[in-house]
């Protein structure tokens, strides 16, 4: 049984390699027990040994091989141990989506990406219809298809019509293509089709560190800044055993909570919005600037990039400023209890929040979701308790949980994360330790012939960071795993026996993350 823990660097001399059998055995009784697929990747290609990566303009591409290593990653809640396995497969493998479906998208990844089927697999089409990364043949040379023109399912009968949404929508939004199969104004089925964000910032990672690294992760979903930074950050750390200073990992962590404070008051004031309560919109929108202001405190960028780096924080916190931060957060509780308040005393807007896009307990458990989402609908997890790390080990949060998995139990989680994060901030100011915010010396290199994993709770869930080094220490792999990867899938089984004009509300209660799941 594996003691690793979150922030782990595992030498890949001690994962076992095991048959294909044993390696879908292990993954699926996992599953089976509860344990929660982190991430499902392989690592292939990439540039020579020692040669530049594709981010400071090596090949991108790797060439052809006969065979894939594949990497799964197994947490498990209850003790927070992380569980790596590791095989090696040729040209296909036998689907695990269909005993597990929240296996389903990493593994049509792996047959985009790598040209590996699994054979088996209900619906296996690409995920962001990207440049394959290695030679050999395409699993779709037939019929490729393009973002929103690929095959959909689709429903035969009297009076079934279909309506196709995006990728353009009506407001200042990212791209996505929605495809409803409906009866009247029923929704039976509805398929989201995405990939028009993909950047290729995974391939980019390949063969690196460099230069660009930290700048793809502060942008791999720029809403996510603190979360995705710290997570490669904390890899990093683990990696070479640096320890980041106490007043570092709790400025790290004010960074990460104003993060999910900001994004949550501004959702609820865009769900107050979809139902044309114009007050909650308004000052929701205003309040959101506030807590986006004090992120701009801590280090002259609102959204806080160029904050989090390897060792630390490049920015402190003096007393003056620390007490500027104190009454502004105060305010905004002030401001934000006010505004909330007139939303949930509100008939109208209960009427259109209960009982609309629910997602059981259940169904958000099979296909993996994370984050409020998931909580919402009775999942009782959260990295920062489950996987602690940082100063989540010495100053635990409470986690808020829902019930009916409606878009109103997503809309009262976010507002009582928002009500615990301020609580916690203002409890670490008060107590902010003395001392350094970054550990010295120069930034080091990464280890070689390790596998890294980190993970913390982004404000839309879990977000995995999980890398592969060789014998140079440069990236064979890097796999990340935005909370959207997921919870696309439970949007899609939000709306199923909805009615469609309900599915803006629906889509505003999960509020995913385009280029998070693109890259």
């Amino acid at each position: 049984m594996s003691t690793w823990k979150n922030a782990c660097a595992i030498p890949l001399a001690g994962i076992e390699p095991l048959s294909v059998w044993d390696f879908q055995d292990c993954v699926s009784v996992g599953l089976m027990k509860g344990a929660q697929l982190l991430a499902l990747f392989a690592a292939d290609g990439g540039p020579a040994d020692g040669g530049p990566s594709a981010a400071d303009g090596g090949p991108a591409d790797g060439g052809p091989s006969a065979s894939l290593r594949l990497y799964a990653v197994l947490g498990h809640p209850g003790s927070g141990r992380i569980e790596p396995f590791s095989t090696v497969v040729d040209d296909s493998f036998l689907s695990l989506a269909p005993i597990h479906p929240q296996v389903q998208l990493f593994e049509r990844e792996l047959a985009e990406k790598f040209r590996v089927k699994p054979q088996g697999h209900p619906w296996l089409k690409p995920v962001r219809f990207e440049r394959p990364h290695r030679d050999g043949a395409d699993l779709w040379e037939d019929h490729p298809g393009t973002c929103g023109t690929a095959d959909y399912f689709r429903i035969a009968g009297e009076e079934i019509h279909e309506v196709a949404v995006g990728p353009v929508h009506a407001g200042i939004i990212e791209p996505g293509h929605f495809r409803f199969q409906c009866h009247g104004e029923t929704v039976y089925h509805l398929e989201i089709s995405l990939g028009y964000q993909h950047r290729g910032i995974e391939r980019a990672l390949i063969g690196g560190p460099s230069a660009r690294t930290l700048h793809f992760m502060e942008t791999a979903a720029g809403d996510t800044t603190i979360g995705h930074t710290l997570a490669y950050c904390q890899a990093l750390e683990a990696a070479r055993g640096i320890e980041v200073p106490a007043r570092g990992r709790v400025l790290r962590g004010i960074a990460l909570e104003l993060e999910r404070m900001a994004n949550h008051i501004g959702d609820l004031g865009a769900l107050a919005g979809d139902v044309g309560f114009l007050p909650t919109q308004s000052f929701c929108g205003r309040i959101r600037g506030d807590v986006l202001n004090l992120t701009a405190r801590l280090c002259g960028n609102r959204f806080g990039r160029g904050f989090v780096r390897p060792g630390g924080c490049t920015f402190d916190s003096e007393p003056e400023r620390t007490r500027a931060i104190v009454r502004a957060l105060e305010q905004v509780v002030v401001d934000a209890t006010g505004a909330v308040d007139l939303l949930w005393q509100s008939g109208s807007v209960l009427a259109r929040f209960e009982e609309t896009g629910p997602v059981s307990a259940e169904t958000a458990a099979s296909i993996g979701m994370v984050g409020p989402a998931g909580r919402a609908s009775g999942l009782d997890q959260d990295v920062r308790r489950d996987y602690p790390a940082g100063i989540y080990i010495d100053a635990p949060i409470p986690v808020a949980l829902g019930v009916t998995g409606d878009v109103y139990a997503r809309a009262r989680v976010r507002w009582d994360e928002i009500l615990n994060s301020a609580e916690w901030i203002l409890a670490r100011l008060a107590e902010l330790p003395a001392g350094a915010v970054c550990a010295p010396g120069p930034v080091p290199s990464w280890p070689a012939d390790v596998l890294t994993v980190s993970l913390t709770e982004g404000w839309r869930g879990r977000i995995c960071h999980a890398a592969v080094t060789d014998a140079h220490g440069r990236f064979a792999a890097y796999k990340l795993v935005d909370p959207s990867f997921f919870n696309w899938f439970g949007l899609a089984q939000a709306l199923r026996n909805q009615e469609i004009s309900d599915f803006p509300l629906c889509n505003k209660s999960f509020n995913l993350s385009y280029c998070g799941h693109d890259l």
